[in-house]
C-alpha cells in the first residue's frame, strides 16, 4: 500500500441512509468537499419502507425510496462527490486513516464520518420478503398507523418487542405476540406490562410457520413448537421484532462497540474513541432508530468533523 497511490479525501463518509446524506448536507456547506461512499443499500433501510408518514415536511406523506432520492439530489446539489462502493476495511492506526474500498482500492482520509446503519433482523422465510411493505414490518413505531384498529401480530421475546407489543396496542384492535419460549427475554416489569395489557394475546411456544397472503398480509400461520400444533390468525400486518445488527463491523477492534455492536459515541456528540471519526445514525443508535433522529445526528457529525478538523488546521 504506497503512499503515493492513494487518494487523498479531506472528509469521507461512509453510508448513505438519512444520517450519512445529512452529513453530507452539512459538510459540503461547510466547504469540506465530502466524498461519500453509498455502501451496500444505496439509500438504507428506507429504500425497502414504502409509505413514510412521520418525517417532518412531507404533509401528504412520501414513498421511502422516493425520500432517499430527495436527500441524494439534495446532497448533490451541495457538492458532494457521491460514489457507489462499499468500505470493506479501515486502517485508523495514524492519520490520515486510511479505507479501504470494495476490497481494491484504498484511499486517505484527514475525517470520517460512519453512517452505516443497521440492518434488522428478519425471520428467513420466502412471504416474509415478499411481503415487505406489504404489511410485513421492522418497525412498528414507523408503521403501526396504518393499521390503527385492525388486528396485527408481533415476533419476538425481548424489550424491544415489548415495547413495540405495547405500543401498537394502543393503536390496533388486538395484538398477537408469538414467543419462541416459554417466557420472554425482556426485562420483567415489560413482562408484566405486555401480559397485563388486555388485547395483547400471548402465543408461547410458538414459531411463525408462514405469513399469509397474496399481495399484502392476511393471515400468519404458526406451529407450537411443543405439540406441532398449527393455527392460523387473521392479521393486516405482521411486525418482526427480533433485533437488529448494527453495520459495524469493520470498524471492529478501532472503535468501541456496546454488546450489541453499536458504536460508542460520547454523549451529546458524534465522537468515537478515536479522534476525527465520528459515527452517526443507526449504527450508534438502538433506541430510537427514526429517519429523523439519524439525519439530525448527520448533522451533528458534519459539525463535529468540521469543528475537528477547523482546531487541527487541516
Amino acid at each position: 500500500m504506497e503512499k503515493s497511490t492513494l487518494e487523498k479525501i479531506h472528509c469521507l463518509i461512509i453510508g448513505s441512509g438519512p444520517a450519512g446524506y445529512t452529513a453530507a448536507i452539512y459538510a459540503s456547506r461547510a466547504g469540506l468537499h465530502p466524498v461519500l461512499y453509498q455502501g451496500i443499500q444505496p439509500g438504507g433501510q428506507l429504500t425497502i419502507t414504502t409509505e413514510v408518514e412521520n418525517y417532518p415536511g412531507y404533509p401528504e406523506g412520501i414513498q421511502g425510496p422516493e425520500m432517499m432520492e430527495h436527500f441524494e439530489k439534495q446532497a448533490r446539489r451541495m457538492g458532494t462527490d457521491i460514489r457507489y462502493g462499499l468500505a470493506t476495511k479501515v486502517d485508523f492506526s495514524a492519520q490520515p486513516y486510511k479505507i479501504e474500498i470494495d476490497e481494491e482500492k484504498w484511499i486517505e482520509a484527514d475525517a470520517v464520518i460512519i453512517s452505516t446503519g443497521a440492518s434488522a433482523k428478519w425471520l428467513g422465510l420466502e412471504s416474509e420478503q415478499r411481503l415487505n411493505g406489504y404489511g410485513v414490518s421492522a418497525c412498528a413505531v414507523c408503521d403501526g398507523f396504518f393499521f390503527k384498529g385492525k388486528e396485527v401480530a408481533i415476533v419476538g421475546a425481548g424489550d424491544t418487542a415489548a415495547e413495540e407489543a405495547l405500543y401498537l396496542s394502543k393503536i390496533c384492535s388486538q395484538v398477537h405476540m408469538i414467543v419462541r419460549k416459554s417466557e420472554m427475554r425482556a426485562s420483567k416489569v415489560m413482562q408484566e406490562r405486555v401480559i397485563n395489557t388486555p388485547n395483547i394475546t400471548m402465543y408461547w411456544n410458538s414459531e411463525t410457520d408462514e405469513i399469509l397472503g397474496d399481495k399484502k398480509v392476511e393471515a400468519v400461520r404458526i406451529k407450537n413448537t411443543q405439540t406441532q400444533e398449527k393455527k392460523e390468525i387473521p392479521v393486516s400486518a405482521f411486525f418482526v421484532a427480533i433485533g437488529h445488527h448494527p453495520n459495524s463491523d469493520i470498524f471492529k477492534g478501532w472503535l468501541n462497540t456496546d454488546d450489541a455492536g453499536y458504536l460508542i459515541t460520547e454523549p451529546g456528540t458524534s465522537k468515537t474513541n478515536i479522534e476525527g471519526v465520528f459515527a452517526s445514525g443507526d449504527v450508534q443508535d438502538k433506541i430510537y432508530r427514526q429517519a429523523v433522529t439519524a439525519a439530525g445526528s448527520g448533522c451533528i457529525a458534519a459539525l463535529d468533523a468540521e469543528r475537528y478538523l477547523g482546531a487541527k488546521g487541516l
